[in-house]
């Protein structure tokens, strides 16, 4: 189950196919137009090539190696829902903080981004260090230092990516990797059906799990 969450309250709830066709979303997705440095523009994004190769059997003799390779252990279990790989320690930004503040926060936790909450705790958004670097939100090289102080004191809420996906904790993780891919966002805060945030799910999350154990049970079917 997907939601969409803003200062408003809950604003969406529907599975994967019905998320696609909100605007607010699809504007996430479309804000995707700069390719990181030293990656070409026809590359894949790592989480997708990695959706890609879910849909191609394995080479057999790659399965055999890794069979006779790995070591014996107790059955592992195959990670199928969003619970299983979300952090559950979440670091919040309030929506009235500073931007000074929040960046304070991000870099000194060394995140990328934070859901963040109104005074109730109700997830209201999402705040990137993306989104606070973009070239036509700073001001402009050599203004007046009076002008960097006026920007870093602006709300977070001024500023936050809102309304904001997010994911039941029961979600097949492949379907919210499909919304990370849909949308760009780096994550998807995960919340429950009352709306309380109960954790984040990153793409380093998905990345992390593919990476260690279980290394292949993940995404073969």
């Amino acid at each position: 189950m997907f939601y969409v969450h803003g200062v408003q309250g809950r604003l969406f709830e529907g599975p994967l196919e019905d998320l696609r066709r909100v605007e607010s979303v699809q504007r996430a997705s479309a804000a995707r137009a700069v390719s990181p440095i030293g990656i070409d523009a026809g590359e894949r994004d790592p989480v997708e090539a990695m959706l890609a190769r879910r849909a191609d059997a394995p080479p057999r003799n790659a399965l055999s190696a890794y069979s006779q390779s790995a070591p014996v252990s107790a059955p592992r279990h195959a990670v199928t829902r969003v619970e299983e790989l979300m952090s559950r320690s979440v670091v919040t930004v309030r929506a009235e903080a500073s931007v000074l503040d929040a960046w304070t926060l991000l870099a000194a936790r060394s995140f990328g981004q934070a859901p963040v909450v109104d005074g109730r705790g109700a997830l209201v958004g999402l705040l990137t260090r993306a989104d606070l670097l973009r070239s036509d939100r700073l001001p402009a090289p050599g203004i007046d230092v009076r002008v960097w102080a006026a920007f870093l004191a602006r709300r977070v809420a001024d500023v936050m990516w809102t309304p904001v996906p997010g994911v039941s904790p029961e979600t097949d993780i492949r379907r919210a990797a499909s919304a990370l891919l849909d949308t760009g966002l780096p994550g998807l805060p995960v919340v429950d059906e009352a709306g309380a945030l109960t954790g984040f799910l990153s793409r380093t999350d998905i990345l992390r799990a593919v990476a260690h154990d279980p290394p292949l049970d993940l995404w073969l079917r």
